[in-house]
């Protein structure tokens, strides 16, 4: 962590800096800017443009930019709509979620490339005077002044201070290191590919998942093609490799047939992307002068999709809480404990269903030797196939979640929108 005697080459310090130009930055941003605050969000790269990043957005993200009204203008970007959850166990197809009676503006998941909608969080950010997006800019330590963080450094040395630092830099947060949190890892059995098949466009959304002894992998439909998750044994990736990409061609078909069709269009591994699955939370989310959000603050399995979702939550409560306050001139150090409390809730909650599932399900079908005949849907799956209204229940846990936050920060230009 730096000290504050090294050069400043900014002047004019930003109330807030948000360093992370992803769900919960762009979202922080937002917000922060439209309740008036000098707000400046730090990318390290230069555009939003890197694929295989989640791209399930929520009833409850949905729902934020209804009471923002900017819901027409965000479904005009890319996407395709999920109204139904399913899942292929043991060759058959289950109904697991059903998202159409839900109590929002809608009633679905809107499967968004995660650029989309990041440059239309970006558009729609920079209507206010107050936002500033920096690309290219990757922050690499703090500034500390008597306890109190005041800025960040730069890798040629430029300091950027700020009234509050807001770490939304992701799960290998270089900030949080640096800030010195405590973090409870709470451990993942598996790591994923990411990959792409193409497909024939259909119009109706068939995003499934697949279990089977051995095998699990995520099918998105993105339309044109399927957004592919193969999962495996943490630290198996080497292994996998070794035996060659025609051998993983055949382990991705024989666990999902229905991509044999166009499996060769994966031609090396140059194609497959790893995901490291982390699993882990801070126990402490700030100090004064820093607050982290997001991945920062509690990595997220991509069961469920849920990740993103959560940390644009984490977004709105922060701007919620403290945006308003800073605007005024407020020391908004007192306040930052409460972002922590009003989100620690759902944060156990869903990380204690994934690793629920990472334990019970996941890592158990996993070390299974390949045999189609001898998975079994589990009873409360078969229940829920049975009888469609109990799908209900999952859609609201999944789409909608624990504790969902609403628009309460100010519109400092409600009279100029």
């Amino acid at each position: 962590m730096s000290d504050a005697t090294a050069q400043h080459a900014s002047a004019n310090p930003s109330t807030a800096l948000i360093v992370g130009g992803g769900p919960a930055g762009m979202m922080a941003g937002l917000l922060f800017a439209r309740a008036g605050v000098s707000t400046l969000v730090l990318e390290k790269h230069g555009d939003f443009l890197r694929d295989f990043r989640g791209d399930t957005v929520h009833p409850s993200t949905l729902d934020l930019f209804a009471e923002l009204g900017m819901i027409d203008e965000l479904l005009k970007r890319p996407h395709d709509e999920a109204r139904q959850l399913t899942g292929l166990i043991g060759g058959r197809k289950y109904a697991i979620a059903d998202f159409s009676h839900l109590p929002a503006a809608c009633q679905f998941i809107a499967l968004m490339p995660q650029w989309e909608f990041l440059d239309f969080v970006s558009k729609a950010a920079d209507r206010y005077p107050t936002f500033a997006l920096r690309m290219n800019a990757e922050a690499v330590d703090l500034v500390v002044d008597n306890d109190r963080i005041t800025g960040v450094k730069l890798p040629d040395g430029t300091i950027l201070s700020a009234q509050l630092i807001i770490a939304a830099d992701g799960r290998h947060s270089v900030l949080r290191d640096a800030a010195q949190l405590p973090r409870e890892d709470l451990g993942a059995p598996m790591d994923v590919f990411w990959f792409r098949v193409p497909k024939q466009k259909e119009l109706v959304n068939r995003t499934t998942g697949v279990l089977a002894p051995g095998r699990i992998m995520a099918l998105i439909d993105r339309g044109a093609y399927w957004q592919c998750a193969f999962v495996f044994p943490k630290g198996g990736a080497d292994a996998i490799r070794a035996r060659g990409i025609e051998q993983f061609r055949r382990d991705v078909v024989t666990a999902a047939p229905l991509l044999n069709p166009a499996i060769a269009a994966i031609n090396n591994f140059d194609e497959v992307k790893l995901l490291s699955v982390a699993l882990d939370r801070l126990t402490q989310w700030s100090r004064p002068g820093f607050l982290a959000i997001g991945d920062a603050a509690h990595a997220m399995s991509p069961i469920g999709g849920i990740g993103i979702n959560l940390a644009i939550q984490d977004a709105v409560a922060a701007a919620n809480i403290l945006a308003g306050p800073l605007a005024a001139g407020t020391n908004v150090d007192p306040l930052l404990r409460q972002v922590q409390d009003r989100r620690m809730l759902p944060t156990r909650a869903v990380q204690g269903a994934q690793r629920m599932i990472q334990n019970n399900i996941i890592g158990r079908v996993l070390t299974q030797d390949w045999r189609p005949d001898a998975i079994e849907a589990p009873w409360i799956v078969r229940l829920l196939d049975r009888w469609p209204m109990l799908q209900r229940i999952p859609a609201r846990l999944v789409g909608l979640g624990i504790r969902r936050e609403h628009i309460h920060s100010p519109d400092a230009f409600r009279s100029a929108n």
